[in-house]
């Protein structure tokens, strides 16, 4: 039976802080910075909005961390920087690692999908971009259910849709938020820890593997 790879998209297989040197345009040195808190943001407001039971999609969620990440760091962006930031979301690089790694892991006959909480059009808008959209077999957003990741009914619309058995199913992701969500549903995961000094959460459910990159991943599954 082939082995169903989940990859979460930002984090993992493309670079959320790649919209850096956009930022440079608008805000100088304080670019990193301000990449950092609007990631921090973005993330935070899918789970409140989750628990909360008020989805709104994840364009919504980023463009409101934006704009929290400018108040915050009174960066006063106008309408036109604004535009150009939200639409260098669509045009995010992909890792190095990644379209080797993702081509070793198809021609092992694994099934890879892309699973985010982007909607598909985002997702599939940036897979394009960064040229490796033709890996997955399918884009699964959590929009078709109108909630976030790590809700449990999210892990387990990627085992529906792959028509597979929990235990074959694996999530690949660099968020350990993400992969905690994905053991609690049943699923196996591998944690990409791709930056030193970042920790896992001590939560006691640990991950199925954890390789530092993609290429290990390949190595390791093959």
């Amino acid at each position: 039976m082939s082995i169903v790879l989940a990859f979460d998209i930002y984090g993992t297989l493309i670079d959320p802080h790649g919209v850096v040197t956009e930022l440079q345009r608008h805000v100088g040195d304080r670019a990193a910075e301000f990449s950092r808190v609007w990631r921090d943001k973005q993330l935070e407001y899918t789970w409140r909005r989750g628990l909360m039971d008020r989805y709104q999609d994840f364009g919504v969620c980023t463009l409101q961390a934006l704009d929290y990440a400018d108040l915050l760091l009174q960066t006063h962006l106008d309408e036109s920087a604004r535009a150009s930031l939200m639409q260098s979301y669509r045009t995010l690089p992909a890792y190095a690692d990644v379209p080797a790694a993702l081509e070793s892991l198809r021609s092992a006959g694994h099934r890879l999908f892309a699973f985010s909480n982007g909607t598909a059009e985002m997702v599939g808008a940036v897979l394009e971009h960064a040229r490796i959209r033709d890996f997955f077999e399918h884009i699964i957003s959590v929009d078709e259910l109108q909630t976030f990741k790590p809700s449990p009914e999210v892990y387990r619309r990627v085992i529906d849709i792959a028509d597979t058995e929990s235990g074959n199913c694996w999530l690949v992701s660099s968020n350990g938020f993400d992969v905690i969500g994905a053991v609690s549903a049943g699923m196996k995961a591998a944690w990409l820890k791709r930056f030193d000094g970042v920790i896992f959460d001590p939560w006691g459910i640990d991950p199925t593997l954890v390789v530092q990159s993609l290429d290990e991943l390949a190595q390791k599954l093959s």
